[in-house]
């Protein structure tokens, strides 16, 4: 079948283990690192509306505001409203940081283990929270900026390889969105304080916005403390009395030996990779793994979603919403991202990863044609829009909360959990730092070019993300093999069985067989 590969559970192996209470538990305080990450992507748009916070530091885009709202004759181009190179680089310099650091936390990933670089990606993002809240001039915020983008550089590494190592498989896609899910809801919480802080009189309320970023820091740091080393990293580092321990108690079972004869055979098959990194990049066999390492997250990035979800706010404000309305649009885009992020976790591990990816790619085309329609005809080329009937504007957010929740149910969770899954274990790190770096870089791209975008391409701009979201929907349905309920150590079977990536694995062994011929031989 052209569309992909659908593997028989049954070649695979059903390691036995229960999704036990300590599980759970263990995710959802793992996944908190995820907050970090949404609620700087929720904060950043809103702040960089404020007419105190641009006044003091960028004071040029605050004189063409006011430029702007003193045309009574709306005759201004209001797709240029906030096209300032500087203030883009405020919000992109983070992601940036973001990529330089995922580098080196695919080192002490793997030589030190995923809590660590928890506890830096938090301490890190702390510090970074605090310069911005007591920032005096723009050199304080933008290096606030790229300390925010270290901790989450570190974060986003660590946290989605913790959460599928630690879930059990069937149920690795459920617990691992919790990672997204987490991202979400700091979008959400970012964008009702930005709602409430932005109101308060004195003009000092993006202090708080900006410093409350502490609170997740937090979070992400003392959870980094308490929570225990997975199975993988800790025989990945030697200690296999204590994996196999902890093992027994994260499944819920004694029956445990099969899940860690393989856990072992796949860390002494990483020891002997002396260049994981050389590896990864040149082997025909890792050329699946690469591919995918590069693609989604470049895709993630093509739905456009983070024009919604960085510059909201700036988006619903250029399209004639008051300053009051347009946070307030932020927040329910923010609320639908949430709720259709729980449709995921109920749906991936009974629908798969491939028809989320798929049913969310066209959801989303659609509706970018339609936003692009409305803005256009009301706005034109000129960005002159009028007087905009209240009709238009609920059509505007209806429209984008539709495609937001068609991104959380499908390339927002999905673009996090699909390459975390997928990685063998002695390239695992580095394919992650890849998938991190890439991911960072084209939202550093998209964040800093968007606004300019917008003032040049104007409403074509929807259609030029609409344009990706057809590629990348093409990508899935011919390239991306379903990987629900199939073990991590056993991925390499979705490779062997696939139209096109089977011609690249023709060197590798199915799983297990290894073993097979070392009992074998054992017996003569």
């Amino acid at each position: 079948m052209a569309g992909g590969v659908f593997v028989d559970s049954g070649k695979g192996k059903a390691y036995p283990g229960n999704l036990t209470v300590y599980v759970i538990v263990t995710c959802v305080i793992a996944a908190m690192g995820g907050l970090i990450f949404g609620y700087d992507i929720g904060i950043s748009g809103g702040v960089t509306t404020d007419a105190s916070f641009l006044g003091r530091f960028f004071p040029s885009v605050r004189r063409r505001e006011i430029q702007f709202d003193s045309d009574t004759s709306r005759s201004a181009n209001q797709y240029c409203r906030f096209d300032s190179l500087i203030l883009t680089l405020f919000t992109s310099s983070l992601y940036l940081a973001a990529l330089l650091s995922s580098m080196v936390a695919s080192a002490v990933t793997r030589m030190f283990g995923r809590k660590l670089s928890m506890l830096f990606g938090g301490v890190l993002f702390m510090i970074g929270a605090l310069i911005n809240g007591f920032a005096q001039a723009v050199w304080m915020l933008i290096l606030g900026r790229i300390l925010l983008g270290f901790g989450i550089g570190f974060a986003n590494q660590s946290v989605p390889l913790y959460l599928s190592e630690m879930a059990p498989y069937k149920y690795r896609g459920a617990l691992n969105i919790g990672f997204q899910l987490s991202i979400t809801i700091g979008i959400l919480i970012a964008s009702v304080l930005n709602y409430t802080f932005l109101r308060i009189r004195g003009g000092w309320g993006w202090r708080l916005s900006l410093g409350g970023a502490v609170v997740p820091a937090l979070i992400i740091t003392i959870g980094s403390l308490v929570l225990p080393e997975t199975p993988n990293s800790m025989i990945e580092r030697g200690n296999e009395h204590e994996a196999r321990e902890k093992l027994k108690r994260i499944r819920g079972v004694d029956n445990i030996d099969e899940e860690f004869r393989d856990l072992v055979a796949a860390s002494e098959a990483s020891r002997k990779v002396q260049h994981p990194w050389k590896n990864l990049l040149f082997q025909r066999k890792y050329r699946p793994h690469l591919t995918m390492a590069i693609a989604i997250p470049f895709f993630q990035q093509f739905t456009g979603i983070n024009v919604i979800m960085f510059y909201a706010p700036v988006l619903f404000r250029t399209i004639g919403f008051g300053t009051d309305a347009s946070l307030m649009s932020a927040v329910i885009t923010g609320a639908v991202n949430v709720v259709a992020t729980v449709v995921s976790i109920y749906g991936v591990d009974k629908w798969g990863r491939r028809f989320l990816f798929l049913e969310g790619g066209i959801q989303m085309l659609i509706c970018q044609i339609v936003v692009a329609i409305c803005i256009g005809v009301r706005f034109g080329v000129n960005g002159v829009p009028g007087d905009l009937p209240r009709w238009y504007a609920i059509v505007v957010v209806l429209f984008i909360c539709i495609y937001v929740s068609g991104f959380a149910w499908s390339w927002g969770p999905l673009g996090w959990l699909v390459p975390s899954e997928i990685f063998p274990l002695e390239i695992r790190s580095a394919a992650q730092s890849i998938n991190v770096s890439v991911n960072m870089f084209f939202t550093f791209f998209v964040a800093q070019v968007f606004l300019a975008m917008l003032c040049n391409m104007k409403f074509g701009l929807f259609l030029f993300f609409g344009f990706f979201v057809i590629v990348m929907t093409i990508f899935v349905y011919f390239f991306l093999p379903e990987t629900k309920n199939v073990p991590i150590e056993e991925m390499v079977i979705i490779w062997k069985q696939h139209w096109f990536w089977s011609r690249f694995m023709t060197e590798v062994d199915y799983p297990g067989s290894q073993n097979v011929e070392m009992k074998s031989e054992e017996k003569v």
